[in-house]
């Protein structure tokens, strides 16, 4: 049976494709605003400092959700926090505060009844969606690309010239922090489909992919948002064919998609450069 007529005939891959896609594209959007504040060590951060909040949130009973965002934001002000008022810099206080999180995240785990948890939140099992992580990620995308498209000037401006925003009177800090809570929400998104330790690869790759093909960033957006998916889709693909990890597979598909504008891309790409010098020194000689 072929990969296209399995999703016509199968309900959980139809769920897993949609569910793949949604998780390519707002990982890709918000990856573009990480990558270019110089934040994707806070990316990794917060994508494992979610994890207790996961975990308290299946002892509970509630909808993980609420556990993981709430976990995102505190461990990122705590981060904040630890750094501004002492000697200790941004990248230590990173460093400290999320694997001290990830570490209390791996201990609250170890009191759960199935190891098999444990798997799925760690690396993700896009086939086994339930419509519930569905119907969240649907929600999360649709506020995250909203967020985006309001505050879209604010997060340009602090992006690129921190200095300046401040001037113009913009709330940096909060703006910060509310990308920060973006972050936590697309990490939750993304728990079903990569899991936590891989869903640093999509916040970051297919963005990087993305800025080695354009300076600007409204294409950088689209570009980064269509590579998620396109990583998404195939790596679903090799999954479901060849019975290898969901979210293992869909980044390694984003990696071989950064490594080919790596290599060709037409301004950037080390092949293109390579041929220009020496064109260039032929010239003058």
């Amino acid at each position: 049976m072929s990969f296209i007529d399995a999703v016509i005939q199968y309900e959980f891959l139809q769920k897993a494709l949609l569910t793949s896609t949604m998780v390519g594209i707002i990982c890709g959007v918000i990856g573009c605003f990480i990558i270019l504040r110089g934040m994707a060590l806070m990316g990794d951060a917060i994508s494992h400092a979610v994890l207790p909040g996961v975990a308290i949130a299946y002892m509970l009973g509630i909808n993980f959700f609420i556990g993981a965002v709430i976990s995102g934001v505190v461990t990122a002000m705590g981060i904040g926090f630890v750094s501004q008022n002492s000697r200790i810099k941004n990248d230590i206080s990173i460093g400290i505060m999320f694997t001290a999180a990830f570490a209390l995240g791996i201990i609250l785990i170890t009191f759960m009844k199935s190891s098999t948890d444990l798997y799925h939140i760690l690396f993700g099992n896009v086939l086994a969606v339930r419509p519930s992580d569905m119907w969240t990620t649907l929600g999360i995308g649709i506020f995250v690309l909203l967020s985006v498209y309001l505050f879209y000037k604010e997060l340009l401006v602090t992006s690129f010239d921190p200095t300046m925003a401040q001037a113009y009177g913009l709330p940096t800090k909060w703006i910060h922090y509310y990308l920060m809570t973006l972050l936590t929400m697309v990490t939750v998104a993304s728990l079903q489909t990569v899991g936590i330790i891989l869903v640093v690869a999509m916040l970051i790759t297919p963005a990087a992919t993305a800025y080695l093909l354009t300076d600007r960033l409204w294409i950088m957006i689209y570009l980064s948002a269509s590579l998620g998916v396109a990583a998404s889709v195939v790596g679903l693909y090799f999954s479901f064919t060849y019975n290898l990890a969901s979210g293992a597979t869909i980044v390694l598909v984003s990696t071989v998609l950064f490594l080919m504008a790596f290599f060709f891309s037409p301004k950037q790409g080390i092949v293109w450069r390579t041929i220009k010098s020496k064109n260039k020194k032929m010239s003058l000689s």
